[in-house]
């Protein structure tokens, strides 16, 4: 199949091109880097002609909540509307679980937005929710850091490598539409906190991670399993503890 892969240079784009590639597929890794812009739409109907299924793992570059929603509405919008001119069948994009259950977050609401925006477009989809990646932990500790303090509450979340994230998505677009929603997550429950705490440890970074419950989580305030996947959902086999142990071994 030719298969599109819009937001295909980034951390997951670039491991999914390179995965879809392996299983043989014809796969265009297409962001603003190689031409292609679906804010803009410049190069988006010439890289989906012949498309079988498009994937969208894109990112918004700005987190600032008016600023995300309009990326997410904007891009699937202009999206799904090349992909019906096109014929393309299968449309499958990487949201978030739990986006739903925490309206506070500007991000999760875009997230839901475009969800929305899927499934009204009348093109077969399938949506991969994933939870949290391990490569985002340095992420939520700079979000979260005054001086050499991080502040983080105790909220559960069931977090996965990338390289996980990835297979889901590809088995996704190699498989036929759901026209719904699947969910992929870590094998272990981790408190946001102890997550961030023992990744910090583990890299020798020296900021102290103090638990904080009236701390928000990027706009969001988890009570406690809004991050959790629902009971049927794929649970990829790397620990944390796996993966921080192959991240030494590859700076070493």
């Amino acid at each position: 199949m030719k298969i599109v892969v819009i937001g295909g240079t980034g951390l997951i784009g670039s491991k999914l091109v390179e995965r879809l590639r392996a299983d043989g597929h014809e796969v265009l890794p297409a962001s603003p880097n190689t031409g292609v812009n679906s804010i803009t739409g410049e190069g988006l109907d010439d890289a989906l002609k012949g498309a079988s299924v498009v994937v969208d793992v894109s990112n918004s570059p700005s987190f600032e909540d008016s600023a995300v929603l309009e990326f997410f509405r904007t891009s699937t919008g202009n999206l799904v509307a090349a992909e019906a001119a096109a014929g393309v069948g299968h449309h499958v994009a990487l949201s978030v679980v739990g986006s739903e259950q925490l309206p506070d977050s500007g991000y999760l609401r875009a997230k839901v937005a475009q969800e929305e925006l899927i499934k009204d477009s009348g093109i077969p989809y399938t949506i991969v929710r994933a939870t949290q990646f391990f490569e985002f932990v340095k992420g939520i500790a700079a979000g979260s850091t005054e001086g050499d303090t991080v502040r983080l509450p105790s909220s559960l979340l069931q977090p996965l490598a990338s390289d996980d994230v990835v297979a889901a998505v590809a088995l996704a677009a190699e498989a036929a539409p759901l026209n719904g929603t699947t969910e992929v997550a870590g094998p272990e429950e981790l408190h946001l906190d102890e997550f961030v705490r023992t990744g910090l440890a583990a890299e020798k970074d020296p900021r102290e991670v103090v638990t904080d419950e009236s701390v928000g989580y990027f706009g969001a305030h988890p009570q406690g399993r809004e991050l959790l996947p629902g009971p049927d959902a794929h649970v990829a086999g790397t620990s944390f503890t796996e993966w921080l142990g192959r991240q030494k071994q590859a700076e070493s």
